[in-house]
């Protein structure tokens, strides 16, 4: 039997955020995930969504559990190893974009690749190559401010996928966007998980996205209470 891609064991968080008071955000969530997979987390707001997502990503840390990576545990390690892992090969896609305001389309593109070391030709072709796929070309050289909601995060998804991560997570990438350009965002998003094989996990109560879901999770009160493969 072949490994998950992504393997989710046991994995419980708890918040503390005053002296007496303890919140428990995940409780006992066991989960696997193959690779090239497009998968929706969903659940009302409270429901533990973000931080699993978090979780997986290596932003934040289990209370109990742990989190494997194409075989590679990824919880309980040092920083330094959860930055390469973060850099190389997890791209994050934020409800409030993350966009540096100071630099240009272009430039929020090839942040990651510059920090992974790609030459300047190859930063150029893969941005080139994104930015034609996501329909943003024409944006390349405008800063965030110049943008709408839908083109930041058209940008930001460039920028997520620009690197071939092996993961990407979205944390309610549709909440600031008008229907047309939710829409649009996740057909696209479509698109790149077939033709480039990465794997895709949103958190999202939009029913745009949990209607494209191939892998749906219902999570409530910190607890999983459907695992489906809708049609």
């Amino acid at each position: 039997m072949n490994q998950p891609f992504l393997d989710v064991k046991k994995i419980s968080k708890i918040f503390h955020p005053g002296r007496e008071v303890k919140v428990q955000a995940l409780v006992d969530i066991s989960l696997t995930f193959d690779r090239g997979e497009f998968v929706v987390i969903s659940g009302p707001s409270g429901s533990g969504k973000t931080t699993l997502l978090n979780i997986m990503g290596g932003l934040d840390s289990p209370t109990a559990g742990d989190v494997f990576l194409d075989g590679e545990r990824i919880t309980g390690v040092e920083e330094k190893f959860l930055s390469r892992l973060r850099r190389d090969h997890i791209g994050f896609v934020f409800q409030a974009y993350n966009l540096i305001p100071v630099l240009t389309a272009r430039e929020n593109i090839e942040y990651v690749m510059q920090l992974q070391g790609r030459s300047r030709s190859e930063c150029d072709r893969r941005t080139r190559e994104v930015a034609e796929k996501l329909a943003i070309a024409e944006l390349l050289d405008k800063l965030p401010g110049e943008m709408s909601g839908g083109q930041q995060q058209r940008v930001a998804v460039a920028r997520a996928v620009a690197s071939r991560p092996k993961l990407i997570l979205a944390d309610e990438p549709t909440a600031n966007l008008d229907s047309k350009s939710a829409e649009g965002l996740m057909d696209m998003m479509q698109s790149l998980n077939q033709d480039e094989r990465i794997t895709i996990i949103f958190s999202s109560h939009d029913p745009l996205v949990i209607g494209k879901a191939k892998h749906s999770i219902l999570l409530k009160d910190g607890q999983v209470t459907a695992d489906e493969f809708p049609g």
